[in-house]
């Protein structure tokens, strides 16, 4: 139809003519945007006009009082500031940042005024992710709030006698700070998952999370961590509106530009719209829109499209004239345009992220996006307000002091001549704090706000909506009689205890298994179709194994996390479901199982995240050791993961031999986690793909010993002299009873079996021992449980203890047995695992890496003929007969 297109076309070029290329974009954006809500198929638009998405004329309305939030922004940046200047007068190392929240105080006041609902009364509230280098103003807040008093001020920095933690830390300030961010690019990911978990929840009907909404304050260097933009289209593809970002796009990373030579905020709108977002760019302030009205032909976007972020924060910190000459000057258009403004006009030009009323119409439009996540791209200037010695410097970031004659010029620059008066800022005194007094419109406004909005944040707050209550003995109870002649893995003995739980009544509800694609693996494709994989809008196809008892089901309220090949976003659900307690008063218990090798090696950082943010719940890494994965090789054996996770205090790290050891590890967690007396802390199991006949748990053990690291297994045989003992932990009890049986048959040798499922809980109790011992010189030294045990039975055994040795044998690197050597009160060797990983059977595995039973018989020997007990001939000969080459380069060094 010619003549439609015709109408269409003369219809663009009216709207030109009149209203220019500006407002004929606005309108193919969303003709476009139409389009899409109506199924019509289009070519993607990724990249927009470098101008604001909401023209002044859609803008909506500001309702607050424009004054008394200037004022009140005024005494926060204030506070803000003298609050790092006065610590490091108090400590001149302490550090501190002052620009960081300079520059984003705008974004973050409209929400905390106008958006950012808090969780009072039981109400879930919404979850913010601030910017940990912005830590600074959210304690100036909460000081005019009257939630924090001069003196935690003063202590900024200064933990160890209970001062302000440096960054958002919970672990630290556990009722203040619910997210930790500063490690840059954890916040991002987590803050996706988090709202994908309210969803899960909703959907799953265990909690109303429709009141609750995220908001993950971003920085635009944080988008390089790949961590920040590598789950976007999870929240695109799950359509999670109850999502919002706020990405301060203030051109600067922490040494110099983010991209000098490029537009940040251009190269991010086409990821994030390529991603499925909704992306609202709020780039110019007010005083821009009477330019962006009169520029009928489109010159002044050109060059707004045209000019490149290096030279933008060159006119950052120049003069007006500058301004005027260099981005106004070389087209007479352009010059024209500004003729009837001064160069002082000019130069304070604003950007739209210090612009109240672009940042609220944004954050509305925001909240009012249904069907997908939004991102708001503000534009600001780095250290805004705090003088030209600061603002836009490229050494910025490092800047953490100011002098008298800066502090005045702040003081100047934020109309606070009265509150802070001249002989207030001297060299010879700290600069003060001001609150404004109670009573006063200022501390009215700001309390009201919070009160309408459900309280103060930052806040964490423990609250339980829905007890949880934990599981009799009944899941348990299977895994202590053993296995019997059929052979199990630890593993499926694990996934079989989860089915346990899952159908358990009390609990069952609340076990959220989470799996980065390797159920099947696992052996976990049973679960799923008996309590289905969680897909937010149901299965709407039928699966290729449909006709199978163990297809592969997803359901709306379907109880698995199957996070696909993502690591990252896998323990980013964990996080999410193991501090449900604190974010939305719903305890959950999250099990994360994932391929060992990429367990703590790939995903530490997030795991110690997980630390500090206080999450509860279990680590299952499967297909643990390194030399229990036949045919995998170095980049998938695990033999350090251990290692890695030794260095988490809060996190409880065990190596189960037996499918009895996991359920009363398990058991032990659950109750640690949520019984009488909680911890927040997490339990990390390495378990195998090795089958053996699982033995009963042995009499006269209880959970008790397992759980606390270390127990004796099996005694030497009756009627051959004991001489020794091997304690194994994992795998490692496969050649560790076959070498016991070697020494007693062939070598008339002794030896006790003792099974380790922690050494690090036991290095754990010594330390706490050794301590108390140091501490208490006047009372009776205690023991640590390490000598206590390994001593045992020796004075009616009438064995010396030197002439007893131990032998450690794990799947692990020495380390891991070595944490407790000062400990041990006999002759002590460990064995382990120390080198890169290869693929090859077990056997030839553990021969490689001198852990089969020749070795630890081998070992045994040794320490024997060290302590004159046996002629070193026997050790020689036992070499020559079980084929050891004693001069072979050592694994570890291959």
């Amino acid at each position: 139809d010619a003549g439609e297109t015709s109408e269409w076309l003369d219809s663009l070029d009216a709207v030109v003519a009149t209203n220019g290329p500006v407002r004929a974009r606005f309108l193919l954006a969303k003709l476009l945007e139409r389009a899409g809500q109506l199924g019509v198929g289009s070519p993607a638009t990724v990249s927009t006009p470098y101008v604001n998405t909401i023209p002044a004329e859609d803008q909506a309305w500001f309702p607050g009082d424009e004054y008394l939030e200037r004022r009140i922004r005024a005494y926060i940046r204030w506070n803000a500031a003298v609050m790092v200047v006065r610590a490091n007068h108090a400590a001149a190392s302490i550090g501190g940042h002052l620009s960081s929240y300079a520059s984003s105080a705008a974004l973050y006041e409209v929400g905390f005024n106008w958006f950012f609902r808090g969780a009072t009364d039981g109400a879930p509230g919404d979850h913010v992710y601030f910017q940990g280098h912005s830590a600074p103003g959210f304690y100036a807040r909460a000081f005019l709030e009257g939630r924090l008093s001069e003196d935690d001020l003063d202590r900024f920095r200064r933990e160890v006698d209970g001062g302000l933690a440096s960054y958002p830390h919970p672990r630290t300030m556990p009722d203040f700070w619910e997210f930790p961010t500063v490690s840059m690019g954890l916040g991002p990911i987590a803050s996706i998952y988090r709202a994908r978990f309210d969803r899960y929840l909703a959907n799953r009907r265990i909690e109303d999370t429709s009141g609750s909404r995220t908001w993950c304050f971003v920085g635009d260097g944080e988008v390089d961590e790949v961590e920040t933009l590598g789950a976007l289209t999870l929240a695109s593809r799950e359509r999670l509106d109850n999502l919002t970002w706020v990405l301060n796009a203030n051109l600067q990373r922490l040494d110099g530009p983010v991209r000098g030579n490029g537009k940040i905020i251009q190269e991010l709108e086409g990821v994030f719209r390529g991603a499925g977002w909704n992306v609202i760019k709020v780039i110019w302030g007010s005083r821009w829109d009477d330019l962006l009205a009169k520029d009928i032909d489109g010159v002044l976007v050109d060059k707004m499209n045209a000019t490149v972020d290096g030279e933008f924060q060159r006119m950052a910190v120049e003069s007006g004239a500058y301004i005027r000459e260099h981005f106004f000057g070389p087209d007479p258009r352009l010059r024209a345009m500004v003729a009837d403004l001064s160069d002082e006009d000019l130069q304070h030009l604003p950007r739209g992220g210090h612009d109240y009323r672009k940042i609220y119409a944004a954050y509305k439009a925001a909240v009012e996006t249904s069907g997908m996540p939004t991102v708001i791209i503000a534009k600001t200037i780095k250290g805004w307000t705090l003088g030209p010695d600061i603002e836009a410097r490229n050494a910025t970031h490092q800047i953490k002091k100011m002098t008298t004659v800066q502090l005045r010029a702040l003081r100047d620059r934020l109309y606070l001549h009265d509150e802070i008066p001249d002989d207030a800022l001297r060299d010879d005194v700290d600069p003060p704090y001001y609150r404004p007094p109670e009573g006063s419109a200022a501390f009215e406004y700001l309390h009201r706000r919070r009160t309408v909005l459900g309280g103060y944040l930052p806040a964490r707050r423990v609250h339980v909506n829905r007890p949880l209550e934990l599981p009799g003995p009944e899941p348990f109870a299977e895994f202590a009689s053993g296995s019997g002649m059929q052979a199990v893995s630890t593993t499926l003995a694990a996934t079989r205890l989860l089915r346990n739980l899952v159908r358990d009544p009390e609990i069952g509800r609340r076990i959220v298994p989470i799996i980065p694609d390797e159920g099947r693996t696992f052996g976990m494709d049973s679960l799923f179709a008996e309590i289905a994989i969680y897909a937010p809008f149901g299965q709407k196809y039928e699966p290729v194994d449909h006709d199978l008892l163990l297809s592969y089901h997803e359901a709306r309220d379907g109880q698995i996390l199957e996070e696909g090949i993502t690591e990252a976003g896998a323990c980013a659900s964990f996080i999410a479901a193991g501090t449900s307690l604190s974010a939305l008063g719903v305890p959950m218990v999250p099990f994360f199982s994932f391929y060992s090798m990429f367990g703590f090696q790939r995903v530490g950082d997030l795991l110690w995240a997980a630390a500090d943010q206080r999450t509860r719940g279990f680590l299952f890494a499967c297909t643990a050791g390194r030399t229990t994965l036949t045919g995998e090789g170095l980049q998938h054996a695990d033999g350090h993961s251990h290692v890695l996770a030794s260095v988490i205090p809060s996190l409880e790290a065990y190596d189960p031999a037996f499918a009895y050891e996991t359920a009363e590890i398990v058991r032990h967690g659950l109750v640690d986690m949520h019984g009488d007396t909680p911890r927040d802390v997490m339990y990390y199991l390495t378990l195998t793909n090795e089958n053996i006949a699982m033995p009963a748990m042995p009499d006269g053990v209880t959970g008790a010993d397992i759980t606390g690291g270390l127990y004796r297994f099996a005694a030497a045989p009756e009627g051959v002299p004991w001489r020794g003992t091997v304690v194994f932990s994992g795998p490692m009890n496969v050649p560790a009873r076959a070498a016991a049986t070697l020494l007693a048959e062939r070598f008339s040798i002794g030896v006790d079996l003792w099974s380790a499922p922690s050494f690090k809980h036991l290095r754990a109790d010594a330390l706490a021992v050794e301590r108390w011992n140091r501490l208490h010189p006047g009372e009776e030294p205690r023991v640590a449980s390490v000598t206590r045990l390994l001593s045992s039975d020796f004075d009616a055994l009438d064995v010396p203890l030197a002439d007893a040795p131990v032998i450690a044998v794990t799947d692990y690197l020495t380390l891991v047995p070595d944490q407790v050597t000062r400990w041990v009160p006999r002759p002590y060797s460990v064995l382990g695992t120390d080198g890169f990983g290869r693929s090859d059977t077990r056997e030839a595995l553990r021969r490689f890496f001198e852990v089969d039973e020749h070795h630890i018989a081998v070992a045994m020997l040794a320490a024997l003929a060290r302590r004159g007990h046996i002629d070193p001939d026997v050790v020689a000969k036992a070499i020559t007969e079980f084929g050891i080459d004693p001069d072979t380069t050592p694994p570890f060094t291959r």
